[in-house]
């Protein structure tokens, strides 16, 4: 399905793109699926590896994502909401599920920096690897400067 994708958070850089994807969506008229992803381990050979309560440190993301959603819809300027919105949560390696959510979609978008990692990076590791491996294009929104 067509559309725009955005990954979020919980991070002020992943508010950051979904406030500016949620006006991008406006503008084109396009559906907005905003996912979040509750990181699972990674595995002995780099897959994701399952644990009992990931279920529900995956709903509790769901809700995150829906509030900060509702949040930024509630913001947004009258007449620029996407036409629709879908609020995903899945559990887990964020760069591998993004990519694979965003298969079909006319654009991806990701904040430059998000929850984990360290602040000297320019680009977080999931923006790096979406940038080099995703089969749409890619908006990476940059911090803010004051």
């Amino acid at each position: 399905m067509p559309g725009i994708i955005v990954g979020i958070d919980g991070s002020e850089h992943s508010r950051h793109a979904l406030e500016w994807a949620v006006r991008e969506a406006a503008i084109r008229q396009v559906p907005l699926t905003v996912l979040t992803v509750h990181q699972a381990v990674a595995g002995y050979w780099g897959g994701a590896v399952a644990y009992p309560g990931d279920a529900d440190l995956a709903k509790e993301a769901l809700a995150m994502a829906r509030e900060l959603t509702n949040k930024v819809l509630a913001a947004a300027e009258p007449g620029s909401r996407p036409v629709s919105v879908q609020v995903d949560a899945v559990t887990g390696l964020p760069a591998e599920a993004l990519l694979h959510a965003s298969e079909g979609k006319d654009l991806l978008v990701v904040g430059s920096r998000g929850t984990g990692g360290f602040a000297r990076l320019l680009l977080g590791s999931v923006s790096t690897q979406v940038s080099h491996h995703a089969r749409c294009p890619v908006v990476i929104i940059p911090v803010e400067t004051a």
